[in-house]
């Protein structure tokens, strides 16, 4: 098997340049390295961030490609455009602000090279606020693609941020689409109608920096307004019953609608375990 496989990250201005280079940091010091870092320049950035950018691919110019949008699109728009300047058929996500743990390219090559069939591989998450060396929560997810495809009619069978798949199925799917807070959902269930085949590694490869405001981000009735548009659009593709829809829609206007330390008692005890 081919083992040469592209990193697929989007930038955008609020991003802090620490973090980003933390970020990349992590990438440089896998046990297997990335063949290829594609870095979407999602609108202007700061000149910390340019610099910043600048400095690392200066070091290696050659592993670095750089896909610099004139205006801010948003996740879903900048990683369809990023997809499409990745050179090799496995691409692996990586948000700017997340840290992976040495090995976590090495276990997905080896599960690919286990089964030539699979098309995704993800695995769980931790969770953290100021340093992975003091995490929050875990996401745990279903590990075979059975368990993931019914799990995904009511919440995300892959954590985004850990996932390799292979470019072809991803274009195959319709690539990624505009669909905010929901980009990777809608992606899931459009390679899962067109055929696609997952699974999840039951290890922790990807610390996920959440931020001390992240659980009042997710509350409010801004927030569920924008929810129920995404979940409406996933409904949509028929891949969810109206069920699935409507109970997603009131579970989400219950936890939205909660004082905010009460809703991060519940994303840390129960949506996030």
């Amino acid at each position: 098997m081919d083992r040469n496989f592209s990193v697929l990250m989007s930038v955008y201005v609020k991003e802090k340049p620490e973090y980003l280079g933390a970020s990349l940091d992590s990438l440089l010091c896998q046990t297997v390295r990335p063949s290829e870092i594609v870095i979407v320049k999602d609108g202007p950035l700061t000149e910390e961030l340019d610099a910043l950018i600048a400095s690392y691919v200066e070091r290696e110019p050659s592993l670095y490609t750089l896909v610099p949008l004139s205006e801010n699109r948003g996740l879903g728009l900048a990683l369809r455009e990023g997809m499409l300047h990745c050179r090799y058929e496995l691409v692996a996500r990586m948000d700017s602000d997340d840290i992976c743990r040495p090995d976590r390219f090495e276990k997905q090559l080896a599960a690919f090279e286990a089964d030539p069939a699979l098309d995704v591989v993800g695995s769980y998450i931790l969770e953290f606020e100021d340093t992975p060396a003091q995490t929050i929560c875990r996401r745990t997810v279903p590990l075979s693609d059975e368990e993931i495809k019914k799990y995904q009619r009511k919440r995300d069978g892959f954590n985004h941020v850990s996932v390799m798949f292979k470019k072809s199925a991803v274009l195959k799917a319709g690539n990624y689409q505009h669909c905010p807070l929901m980009e990777d959902t809608l992606l899931w269930v459009n390679m899962f109608k067109s055929g696609a085949y997952g699974a999840n590694l039951p290890e922790d490869l990807v610390y996920v920096r959440i931020g001390k405001n992240m659980y009042e981000r997710r509350g409010g009735y801004a927030y569920y307004k924008k929810y129920k548009a995404a979940r409406k659009q996933i409904r949509e593709t028929g891949y969810i019953t109206w069920f699935d829809y409507i109970s997603s829609l009131f579970a989400q206007f219950v936890v939205a609608m909660m004082p905010n330390k009460l809703r991060g008692f519940v994303f840390k005890k129960i949506l996030h375990r």
